[in-house]
């Protein structure tokens, strides 16, 4: 039997390396290996400008802006070749980030020439691996959010409070455990999803993303003892601030991750609201108050030419509950770490772009099965109208008030409506009938006798109204 591994091209592992790879190949270029390196680099960089700006080692002359830009232009045009090379080089040394140091002392030699002046041993300078590290984490995955996840949840947010507006007057039958309840409207419903959806993406948007720079212990040991003079706490806030991350002062070996724990569950919590999202929907669909229109070019089951399955949201669900699973155990793990140092966090981090990945499928998939959908407000007025006996609810709470307010005969109104609608359907004309032998005031008889199981939603249509407007989180 052929060895499938030794196949060329690679054939991929896991689907989001191959089935999926269109829908999640943006967050390539911030959650990858080969990413993760490129922000080591960057990082690297940064770090030996700043030192030589600063002049924070005496007699170690700035760089030029000539080689400032020669230099970050390593970490621009990092790409394929840069990758194979770094990989050769962790293949002599077995260890990844001395591997960075290494490729960029070879750029270095490079730009500088015979003008070194002791600037390549600040290369790394007073830096334990984690020092590179969790910067580099922490602005891929920024970058991950703000540039990739977030746009593409909140463009899906805003299309779920679009359909929301443009059903917000559809009557629906609203079903609390799975029984006839008080009317609503669809739009209410899905105003109120795209409300619980918002709420999680205004706290991803105000996420913060740690980063330290204080070496083995966050001591600033070595860097004290290599210069005792310089205000390492306060170059080490500048350099991180000016990275875009916010400094954290306190740290062992390693930058704590709380913050990455926060962000995690946010993401995850907007995940399992899309969940909640996905099941209604897909009821919605099984009740035939939506129908999937728009792809009957598809094949919707093998045996059934009839059929037009809701996949897309039953795909979203099963990735949900997969990006969820890993954003828990990132957020659980991470905060954990024995004493100053343990490699948990070195191993599970390498499982970000996989959680990532899971929701930004998922997110595709639902904009794309919201995308095939049309309301059929038939479907949803036809079981209104088979479900008169909802309107015991408003009659007996009108009989309620009379009677509070000494109108004579409202006596016992729920069980008088208990013992009409309770375990039997009735239609129309057998309310009506009850309703004129209440002895109701005219104009409260009146108002029952013009009500219908469609046009009693309360405010419904006026709570869509509290969404905010498309664009307004952003």
């Amino acid at each position: 039997m052929a060895r499938l591994a030794d196949a060329s091209p690679p054939i991929a592992l896991g689907a989001l390396d191959g089935r999926y790879r269109a829908a999640v190949a943006p967050l390539v270029d911030h959650l990858s290996e080969a990413a993760l390196n490129r922000e080591r680099v960057r990082v690297e960089v940064e770090w030996l400008i700043h030192l030589t700006d600063h002049a924070v080692v005496p007699g170690v002359p700035a760089l030029t802006p000539d080689q400032q830009s020669r230099l970050r232009a390593v970490v621009d045009d990092f790409g394929p070749d840069e990758i194979a090379e770094l990989a050769q080089i962790e293949r002599e040394t077995v260890h990844d980030v001395k591997a960075v140091e290494y490729f960029l002392k070879r750029r270095l030699a490079s730009i500088l020439g015979e003008e070194a002046h002791g600037i390549p041993e600040l290369v790394h300078f007073g830096c334990t691996s984690e020092d590179i590290n969790n910067l580099s984490y922490a602005l891929m995955v920024r970058g991950a959010v703000t540039a990739v996840w977030l746009p593409r949840a909140t463009a899906l947010a805003d299309t779920v409070g679009e359909l929301a507006r443009d059903l917000r007057d559809v009557p629906l039958l609203a079903h609390t455990h799975g029984q006839p309840a008080t009317p609503t409207t669809m739009g209410k419903e899905l105003a109120v999803l795209a409300f619980r959806l918002d709420r999680q993406l205004r706290r991803v948007r105000g996420a913060d993303y740690l980063g330290k720079l204080n070496g083995a212990t966050g001591t600033y040991g070595a860097h004290v003892a290599a210069v005792p003079d310089a205000d390492w706490p306060a170059i080490s806030r500048e350099f991180v601030e000016g990275l875009g991350l916010t400094w954290n002062p306190l740290t062992t070996q390693i930058e704590s991750h709380d913050w990455q724990a926060e962000l995690y569950a946010d993401v995850a919590r907007f995940g399992r609201v899309l969940h909640n999202l996905c099941t209604d929907v897909w009821t919605y669909i099984s009740m035939g108050y939506f129908a999937q229109v728009r792809g009957h070019g598809t094949v919707g089951s093998s045996t059934m030419p009839h059929k037009v399955n809701p996949i897309r949201f039953e795909n979203a669900e099963a990735n949900l509950e997969v990006s969820a699973a890993l954003l828990d155990v990132l957020a659980s793990t991470l905060v954990q770490s024995r004493l100053q140092r343990d490699l948990t966090d070195s191993s599970m981090q390498r499982n970000i772009g996989t959680a990532f990945g899971h929701s930004l499928l998922a997110i595709d998939n639902v904009a794309r099965g919201l995308a095939g959908l049309d309301a059929v407000p038939e479907a949803m007025a036809a079981d209104l109208e088979a479900n008169w006996e909802v309107l015991g609810e408003p009659i007996q709470s009108a009989m309620r008030a009379l009677g509070a307010q000494g109108v004579a005969g409202m006596e016992n109104p729920y069980e008088r409506l208990k013992e009409l609608t309770r375990g039997r359907r009735i239609n129309g004309e057998l309310l009506r009938e009850f309703v004129r032998g209440l002895g109701l005031p005219a104009d409260v008889e009146k108002r029952f006798l013009e009500l219908t199981p469609q046009t009693y939603v309360g405010l419904a249509p006026r709570l869509v109204d509290f969404l905010a407007p498309r664009g307004a989180s952003e």
